[in-house]
């Protein structure tokens, strides 16, 4: 039986065939859907983890009690793992681990375009990288097989095209297979420096072998269909090779792309006039040929930057371009924007109005950056806004401190803002932090979190109170607002900063988009009373427009937040009836 299947969809299939035990991940797009899939599967255990160094750790004590675990993230989400991935490649396994990361190329939705291959080179453990769904199940069984007998975990490279791409996928019962047992190991898996000395030169020996595996296993594949020109390449550039040149070029495709092996790659080298290296992002795979003395071309045509596409190669090779289909007229840009009736809208709107300094956060809200309400002053990763805000007030003491604030989701808040928070009440500097509590994990689509009370399946769980911890952190001044409320919202902005000790203000309302949240009539526009002043423009809400001079409503977008009728000066917006 064979089924449709989203890369990512493909892989959670893997997993329930491989008949892993216990997934922990944090969500971040385009790995999110990974968790989702596994979890409609009552065999497997699934949670979602506050941060990925908690999940990768989750994965790890599951492993060494002899179960079979799983953890996923995206590429940024794999720097917060690092830390136990380092050491993970020391200690290796008892049941099998494989850390499932999304690249993110040309940055659909991330904040830098990282190439974790790096990571799998520097922590010296075993990369996998599927071309398609069909292959990212199967590579899954695989990885878990490899996991196990060369005792490692195992780096699982996605990107966005393969994670989010469907094709055909062969559905397979899973696997017979016993937890291990646990036997106490302190040698093994208790690295203090005296055992971590001994497990170093395990690890060289196994990356040996990891190589010798990679000149039979049916991961890397050759294709010889030509002497003339041959490729080497991996994942989704597989599939753009295929779709441009078909069976005209020798092809070496590399589904195990650490460590990556040589005799393999000299013999295709051999057997071809020239040889082309087509990778995105860095040329890892180009730098291995130089290093073994095969001669090639590769990041002098292709770039290191951005995602590839079937014209990208065509174009690199001089060939005529595919035709595509234009419109006849040019479409305006539309830039992502915060939904009507976002609750974070108000908030930021008071903070722009008042000229304040924010240093920003990963989330929805980073939104707020953009036209017009240009709110944010920084975004750097997740939590790095808490923690900013501290050294910035250090620096610029009373200078920046009345007049500066920091903006964190509640998601992002139990990831790693936490932390910053009990730097600053730790370290006292006057800083006013400000969590957005939408009640959800907004960007990557509504997961759950440690604060909204429910677990991935929807389930009643333990709820953090923000207010509670915060209190617990060492934070007296601990105050909860309404967005939608702006006079609210700026009475306790400026009060809080003009307060010498730090203090944390909590935006709260949930999400419009979430299912439970009801809209309200819209806002409708009496045309006679307004007078084109512009004051509900600078909300930014997607639903209010102006033509002829006047302000317009959408009401198919329009929710009934109301916060721009408390910018209306002459009265013109009113909430519809009924």
């Amino acid at each position: 039986m064979k089924k449709l299947m989203l890369g990512n969809e493909a892989i959670a299939r893997g997993l329930y065939e491989a008949h892993v035990d216990i997934v922990s991940s944090y969500p971040g797009t385009p790995s999110t859907e990974i968790t989702e899939y596994a979890a409609k599967y009552d065999e497997i255990y699934c949670e979602w983890a506050p941060n990925e160094k908690v999940a990768t750790e989750v994965a790890f004590g599951a492993s060494l009690r002899g179960a079979r675990s799983a953890c996923a993230m995206k590429h940024v989400g794999l720097n917060v793992a690092a830390d136990p991935l380092f050491t993970l490649s020391y200690t290796g396994v008892n049941g099998g681990l494989v850390i499932f990361v999304a690249d993110d190329p040309a940055m659909h939705s991330s904040q830098n375009e990282q190439d974790s291959r790096h990571y799998a080179i520097a922590a010296k453990v075993p990369m996998v990288e599927p071309a398609d769904s069909s292959e990212a199940k199967e590579y899954v069984k695989e990885a878990f097989r490899i996991s196990e007998e060369y005792d490692t975990p195992v780096l699982f490279r996605m990107c966005t095209r393969i994670a989010h791409s469907q094709n055909a996928v062969e559905l397979c019962d899973p696997i017979e297979r016993e937890i291990k047992e646990y036997e106490k190991n302190p040698q093994k898996f208790i690295m203090a420096p005296a055992n971590a000395i001994v497990r170093h030169p395990f690890v060289e020996e196994r990356t040996k072998k990891l190589q010798e595996l990679g000149e039979s296993t049916f991961l890397n594949k050759v294709e010889i269909n030509s002497s003339e020109m041959g490729i080497i390449c991996s994942g989704t550039c597989y599939q753009y090779v295929k779709e441009v040149f078909g069976d005209k070029v020798s092809i070496l495709k590399l589904g195990l792309v650490n460590p990556l092996p040589v005799n393999i790659i000299k013999d295709f080298a051999s057997n071809v006039d020239k040889l082309y290296v087509i990778e995105e992002l860095d040329g890892i795979i180009e730098s291995h040929l130089k290093n073994i003395g095969v001669d090639c071309i590769g990041k002098e045509m292709f770039p290191p930057i951005g995602e590839f596409n079937q014209n990208t190669i065509r174009k690199a090779f001089n060939l005529p371009l595919a035709e595509t289909i234009g419109t006849d007229s040019t479409i305006p840009v539309r830039p992502p924007v915060m939904c009507a009736g976002c609750p974070h809208r108000g908030l930021f709107y008071t903070l722009s109005k008042n000229k304040i300094t924010v240093l920003g956060d990963i989330g929805c809200y980073t939104l707020g950056s953009a036209a017009p309400l240009f709110a944010l002053d920084s975004t750097l990763c997740m939590g790095a806004s808490v923690s900013g805000i501290h050294g910035f007030n250090k620096a610029g003491g009373k200078e920046t401190e009345g007049k500066t604030v920091c903006v964190i989701g509640d998601s992002t808040f139990m990831h790693s803002g936490m932390t910053g928070l009990v730097n600053i009440s730790y370290n006292a500097s006057n800083s006013t932090v400000i969590i957005l509590d939408n009640s959800i994990t907004g960007m990557t689509g509504h997961q759950q979190n440690p604060t909204t009370g429910y677990n991935i399946k929807g389930d009643p769980a333990a709820a953090v109170n923000l207010e509670e911890l915060c209190h617990a952190i060492g934070i007296k001044r601990v105050r909860v607002v309404d967005p939608y409320n702006l006079k609210e919202c700026e009475d306790a902005v400026l009060e809080e900063l003009s307060i010498e000790e730090p203090s944390v203000i909590i935006s709260r309302r949930p999400c419009m988009l979430l299912k439970y949240v009801k809209a309200k009539p819209p806002v409708e526009v009496n045309s006679d009373k307004c007078v084109g002043c512009k004051m509900c423009l600078k909300l930014g809400c997607p639903a209010i427009s102006y033509k002829n001079k006047k302000a317009i409503v959408d009401y198919t977008q329009c929710v009934g937040c109301n916060v721009c009728t408390q910018l209306c000066k002459v009265g013109a917006m009113t909430q519809k009836e009924g």
